[in-house]
């Protein structure tokens, strides 16, 4: 079976365990594990008191002899955790990953490398990127926290958008519920769509969302502008996202050339008026196919797009679906 093991430590995120968890306990084809420093019980952010099967420290991660000398019988050889590196390490989030524990982090940076893939949930991130196995690659994690780890950790390409990034066999995750985006996306890959929706129904989800879908608003994933004229201009391309909002057209509301509102508009919000609109259209589009009735047709009118065949490119290139099969996973009147 497929192993997957989890590492608990003190303020760890309960959700960040139990979700991926549940998914990959449901599938019926992964025997998970979960292993702490020392093999210590852990104190999750919310209270609870988790019991770990053995420990992080009781030998080499692939089950091997200790420098050399005869196996032992200890969990990481034959033991509870079993021989051999798992084939999935989580690792989750949560307050404790705030000051990463030094125990964690030396073991990671020791064994990270050994699974065939990593998954981190949420701010797991972190712990990842201080034992250096996020160098050179792509990663996300919760929103509110992705400016604080590229500005930690530079040599790590933050995305902030989307709510699971794969880069090799590196996954990494945005805020709690999208560990168990990425697990059920994991399952998929591992047995096949029939089995990750089976999963999906026995937990009462949605099908997993795609890992491009954006983890917050556009209104508040970008700043507000400071100034008034550009303020206006936001308001309007919210309220009003089936209007004219070339960059000509918002230069003219906001009594500026094109060039100047452009400069000033990126500087201000931190995001290019052309990347807002489109990011508006698309938010608005998802909402209508969610909570209306109205037809595709209607649906693209509204939210700008104009035509039924741009909004559907507009949501492969942005979610890799079509509007049709997101109102099927998401509408609330299905």
């Amino acid at each position: 079976m497929h192993h997957v093991r989890v590492l608990l430590f003190d303020g760890v995120q309960s959700l960040d365990v139990s979700g991926p968890v549940e998914v990959f306990a449901n599938a019926g084809a992964y025997r998970v594990t979960t292993a702490s420093p020392g093999g210590r019980p852990v104190r999750t952010s919310s209270g609870l008191t988790l019991i770990p099967d053995g420990p992080l420290d009781d030998g080499p991660l692939d089950g091997g002899p200790l420098d050399g000398g005869p196996p032992n019988d200890g969990p990481l050889n034959g033991g509870p955790l079993g021989a051999g590196p798992p084939d999935t390490l989580v690792v989750p989030g949560g307050a404790g990953t705030r000051l990463p524990p030094p125990e964690v982090v030396e073991w990671l940076r020791r064994n990270g490398d050994r699974p065939k893939r990593v998954m981190s949930v949420c701010t797991g991130a972190f712990l990842l990127a201080e034992a250096g196995l996020l160098d050179g690659r792509r990663a996300t994690t919760h929103w509110h926290y992705c400016a604080t780890l590229a500005k930690r950790y530079p040599e790590v390409t933050v995305e902030p958008d989307p709510i699971f990034v794969r880069d090799g066999g590196v996954f990494t995750s945005a805020g709690v519920t999208a560990g168990i985006d990425l697990a059920l996306a994991l399952v998929e890959e591992d047995l096949g769509r029939d089995a990750a929706l089976m999963v999906a129904r026995a937990l009462v989800m949605f099908l997993r969302r795609p890992g491009n879908q954006a983890q917050f608003s556009a209104q508040l994933s970008a700043q507000t502008a400071h100034r008034e004229p550009l303020r206006d201009v936001q308001r309007l391309i919210i309220e009003h996202p089936e209007a004219d909002l070339s960059v000509t057209a918002l230069a003219a509301h906001a009594n500026l050339s094109p060039r100047q509102f452009a400069r000033a508009f990126a500087a201000e919000t931190g995001i290019s008026p052309g990347r807002y609109v489109d990011r508006v259209r698309l938010e608005t589009a998802r909402r209508l196919l969610e909570e209306t009735t109205d037809g595709v047709a209607e649906v693209a009118k509204a939210a700008g797009y104009g035509t039924p065949e741009a909004m559907r490119r507009a949501f492969l290139g942005a979610i890799e679906v079509s509007p049709a099969e997101y109102r099927r996973r998401f509408s609330r009147n299905s």
